[in-house]
């Protein structure tokens, strides 16, 4: 079990970005893209009621992908669930990339809140996850079946990786400047779950015997690892509790402008942030690691010295990490039943992005979309997406990359140089309350009456620059 723990890990705890983006919501007005989008509305007038809730449903969107020969022994373990490194090729230090993104809405609930600019203000708690992974081949086999390994060899463990999870409490809140332009803005506060970084500088393997028998294999190393647990063990269910041990603040702003030729322009910059993990988590650096195996048919042996290594150097103190901010631009202009969106996204801090064009077709509530996605790591993923849609409910599936989805659980085969990757995402959100109708049509509205004269936040900011 501890053998496929770490095997796995490699994959999805230590598995640059694909996140879960869920590009076919953009621009479709629904809770998701509300609360992704700052600028974004929710609600229409005259047909909306005041109040929008996931109600504990799902609401959810994961993502995931490795590139390299690593995709047989990943197949193989999907298929049987047996883990299988022996169509691995290694010897060359061939490289793998995993990519992992998830991102939970748990609780969503959002408030029209004045008709006056169009107020909106929402409330959400989600739990989010990145990671990423750059490894070798022989990093994978040294853990099953290290009896593989014939000759010594320079640099076969090197790689870096890292994963990080958060729960994110939020509030938003949106309104027009006029009847062309929105601001919005995202506050949000971060507890952190789990976070681990590894980047492994130097490695080599040498043979103190005969290649391939039960002789001296030694292992040299260098590198660091930071994390806020040491242990898997020490994780349990209760770890995914928030406590705000691990606290943190992020900040997303967005704007939206409608032209008057009928263009849609959108942009934001999304989750720009940190997080301070506590005084007991573990940094680690270990200049001049070695591991002697004289037990080649054990791989406890060899995976009990490697532990051995980083706990020896193990400091306890505190750190801060970023979270994976990005910039996001759309533009959309919609014919009739056909809206194409096109959509620009790009990671601040870390390596990753994604060129996309959204087709939506609509009929009605019922609406599909097809999507092709270019990963600027390199990866070409297709979209689609089923959504039915009324003033007061929503329901949506998809995937940002579905045929890799359709193909992830095929039998194992050959490796090649293409991917494996998988990703879907749903959701369901209600309405409910009173309709917010238009004044001329309603007795009751929020923002008319009373406080009709009462401007929003952005407008009496930007009041400031107008001339009296």
């Amino acid at each position: 079990m501890a053998k496929r723990y770490l095997l796995l890990s490699l994959f999805f705890i230590l598995s640059t970005q694909i996140k879960a983006q869920q590009y076919g919501l953009f621009n479709t007005k629904t809770l998701f893209d509300a609360f992704e989008n700052p600028a974004q509305k929710a609600f229409v007038l005259d047909s909306s009621r005041q109040y929008a809730s996931n109600f504990l449903l799902p609401y959810f969107g994961l993502n995931a992908a490795n590139k390299g020969d690593a995709n047989f022994g990943l197949r193989s373990y999907i298929h049987d669930r047996s883990y299988n490194t022996s169509g691995i090729p290694i010897g060359n230090n061939a490289r793998n990339q995993g990519y992992q993104g998830s991102n939970i809405y748990l609780f969503t609930f959002r408030i029209f809140k004045s008709y006056k600019d169009h107020q909106e203000l929402g409330f959400s708690w989600q739990m989010r996850s990145d990671a990423y992974a750059d490894y070798t081949n022989e990093t994978l086999v040294a853990f099953d079946d290290y009896r593989r390994f014939n000759k010594s060899q320079d640099s076969p463990f090197n790689g870096n990786g890292y994963g990080q999870s958060y729960h994110q409490f939020s509030m938003n809140y949106r309104e027009n400047v006029d009847k062309q332009l929105a601001f919005g803005v995202k506050l949000s506060l971060l507890s952190g779950i789990t976070y681990n970084k590894i980047n492994i500088t130097q490695s080599d393997i040498q043979f103190n015997g005969n290649p391939g028998a039960n002789d001296q294999l030694t292992i040299g190393f260098k590198g660091t690892y930071q994390s806020n647990f040491l242990r898997a063990k020490e994780l349990d269910f209760n770890t995914l509790i928030p406590d705000f041990k691990n606290p943190g603040l992020s900040v997303g702003f967005g704007t939206t402008y409608t032209s008057k030729t009928g263009f849609f322009l959108m942009g934001s910059v999304k989750d720009l942030g940190f997080i301070r993990w506590n005084k007991n988590s573990h940094s680690i650096f270990v200049p001049n690691g070695e591991v002697v195996v004289n037990n080649l048919s054990s791989g406890k042996e060899l995976q009990q010295k490697f532990e051995d290594q980083f706990i020896d150097r193990d400091e306890q103190h505190a750190f801060y990490t970023a979270t994976n901010a990005k910039t996001d631009f759309l533009i959309s202009k919609k014919f009739d039943f056909y809206t194409p969106n096109f959509i620009i996204s790009k990671n601040l801090w870390n390596k990753g992005g994604d060129i996309a064009l959204v087709n939506n077709f609509s009929y009605d509530e019922f609406s599909v979309s097809l999507s092709p996605i270019y990963n600027l790591n390199g990866f070409m993923m297709l979209g689609t997406q089923a959504k039915y849609q009324t003033p007061n409910f929503e329901f949506f599936l998809g995937s940002d990359n579905v045929l890799k989805s359709a193909a992830y659980n095929q039998q194992p085969g050959t490796t090649n140089n293409s991917y494996a990757g998988a990703s879907v995402y749903m959701g369901v959100g209600i309405k409910f309350g009173y309709t917010v109708e238009h004044p001329q049509n309603s007795s009751y509205m929020p923002g008319v009456g009373d406080d009709a004269d009462r401007r929003g936040f952005f407008s009496k900011l930007f009041g400031i620059f107008k001339k009296k």
